[in-house]
């Protein structure tokens, strides 16, 4: 692979000049998960390639899901091989091949509550599962599940109750910081010649009779119109697919509902335990993630048909998970041990009426109109498959002979040179005078890039500080994410790039003006415009916290919505 192209300011304007300019082949709209993925399938089977996103990358649902890489256990019990050996495939070679600097093994605990039959039982599953998962075709990764008695669980996790349980099942799985991959993802794809930008919102098509051709789309950065030609569009827009299709006019192929899911934050030390925990509850499955120096605690799956950008946790929400979580604590946790809360939707199929949709298990794809390829549901794990799954149907609208998809051999980003690197880390800590925990920081966000924000550092000595407010980070990773890595604004910083707005309690308000000071040189902001990226900020955090002490969904939503998008 060359250098990757860095997602800077000016790329984006060259990308958006290139489509413009020249009719792409395919057009993806939609810049989460999905989208990027389908994006990086296209561009490396040799079709030019073009993807617009309306906010920021990853935004929505894939910046605001558990962060897991599973196989998804609950899908043995509906029997669904298929959707978990695809999975467990796919974690197997997200883990080894494609982005081991960002995917990291993680073990939970499923307590055993019952005697006699649950033991076999869920072990039983566990051997099918470590078995799909060894017989596939990439390298497993992990270790395999091992029984526990009380006592083990005991010593495994100190903080957890053991007089309700028999004992436990360790298991392993693996997670990520979605975000940062679909950014790396989006990264990947620049790298093999695929124009991508960001803020770009798609208002309309481009049609030829019934075909559609393009599409029409706003810079919402300069108020800009743009007209985008393209032989394929790929709708990959998650839960605002029905608002796409209803600029095709006419009823959409898709029904795509909101499930609503939140997750809360709290740090290491409240939960003394070296694997995370899964157990069931009445109406969903319980996660307890360990993640860096906190916790991840979720989910919930409620019904959500109100605003899509800015899903909103009431206190209700964060009741339930707390008290699921204290089932399983000697210790409870209270709202005082909650550093961050974040809410996601998914998108759920609720039906399709085209004879030409095309079910993949979890997923569907559909070419409702001549030109057009919408693709919908789905899980995080799987979305590689995805994006081979979309390409495959527009290859049908494309005519002639379009490449098999090779990304199954396309290592993110990043990937390359990140054992040497790590190897290495003694040595790059010593040369830029960081603490090596730092280098293991930044490795763990960048992998082989990491030289990359070190070259930033030895060029400017002042970037090797802590960013004031959120110590855990450098000043150079504020830096970085816009020069390389696509960040516009103060929001895409602070809680996509980072998780500074779910890992500290403050929420990032302390660091949001000197990560915005940092961010206005390199982006070219007056006084005026930093102040208002603060002040939207600071609206933001505090229309989340309105939100979280309502009952409601609907007066949650009406709290959120009070502090809109800056752009």
């Amino acid at each position: 692979m060359s250098s990757p192209v860095a997602l800077s300011p000016s790329a984006r304007d060259a990308a958006l000049a290139a489509m413009e300019s020249e009719e792409l082949d395919v057009l993806v709209v939609g810049g989460g998960v999905v989208g990027t993925g389908t994006a990086l399938d296209a561009v490396t089977r040799g079709l030019t390639t073009g993807l617009l996103e309306q906010r920021d990358f990853a935004s929505g649902t894939s910046s605001r899901s558990s962060k897991l890489i599973h196989g998804g256990l609950r899908y043995l019990e509906m029997l669904d091989f298929g959707l978990v050996r695809e999975a467990l495939q796919e974690r197997g070679l997200l883990l080894t091949r494609l982005a081991p600097h960002l995917v990291r093994p993680v073990p939970f605990l499923y307590p055993l509550t019952h005697r006699g039959w649950e033991r076999p039982y869920v072990g039983a599953g566990l051997t099918l599962y470590d078995g799909m998962a060894i017989v596939g075709r990439y390298d497993n990764g992990l270790p395999r599940h091992r029984h526990l008695t009380r006592r083990g669980v005991a010593r495994v996790a100190p903080d957890i109750r053991t007089d309700g349980i028999t004992g436990a099942l360790q298991y392993w799985d693996a997670q990520v910081d979605d975000a940062r991959l679909v950014v790396t993802i989006a990264r990947t794809a620049a790298t093999y010649g695929a124009h991508v930008a960001s803020r770009v919102k798609v208002v309309g098509f481009l049609r030829e009779g019934e075909r559609v051709t393009g599409a029409r789309a706003v810079d919402l950065e300069t108020g800009r119109e743009l007209s985008v030609r393209a032989r394929v569009v790929v709708n990959a827009a998650g839960v605002w697919t029905d608002e796409i299709q209803e600029l095709v006019g006419g009823r959409g192929a898709l029904n795509v509902q909101a499930s609503k899911g939140i997750h809360l934050v709290v740090p290491r030390d409240r939960i003394r335990s070296e694997s995370g925990i899964i157990m069931r509850t009445e109406t969903s499955v319980l996660f307890v993630i360990p993640w860096g120096r906190h916790w991840i605690i979720g989910t919930t799956d409620t019904p959500w048909d109100l605003d899509k950008a800015h899903p909103a946790a009431s206190r209700t929400d964060i009741d339930y998970l707390l008290a699921q979580a204290n089932r399983l604590l000697k210790e409870p946790l209270g709202h005082e041990d909650v550093e961050g809360v974040y809410a996601g939707l998914r998108p759920l199929l609720t039906g399709e009426s085209e004879p030409t949709s095309r079910i993949s298990r979890e997923h569907t794809v559909v070419t409702p109109v001549p030109g057009l390829v919408i693709i919908a549901g789905g899980k995080l794990t799987t979305y590689r498959v995805m994006g081979v799954d979309a390409v495959d149907a527009a290859a049908h609208s494309l005519g002639g002979t379009v490449p098999d998809s090779i990304t199954d051999r396309v290592p993110l980003v990043g990937a390359d040179g990140w054992e040497t690197r790590t190897n290495q880390r003694a040595r790059l800590a010593r040369e830029s005078g960081l603490h090596r925990a730092r280098i293991d920081h930044l490795l763990g966000c960048y992998g082989g890039m990491v030289d990359e924000v070190l070259a930033l550092v030895a060029e400017r000595p002042e970037l090797a500080a802590p960013l004031d407010g959120a110590e855990d980070h450098l000043r150079a990773e504020v830096v970085y994410a816009v020069t390389h890595e696509g960040a516009r604004h103060l929001d895409d910083v602070l809680t996509r790039r980072t998780r500074i707005s779910i890992e500290t309690f403050d929420r990032g308000v302390k660091a949001a003006r000197p990560a915005a000071v940092l961010m206005a040189d390199a982006l070219g902001w007056d006084g005026a415009r930093l102040d208002d990226e603060v002040d939207h900020y600071l609206r933001r955090v505090e229309a989340e916290r309105q939100s979280q002490r309502t009952g409601t969904d609907r007066e949650a939503d009406e709290a959120r919505v009070s502090a809109p998008d800056i752009v």
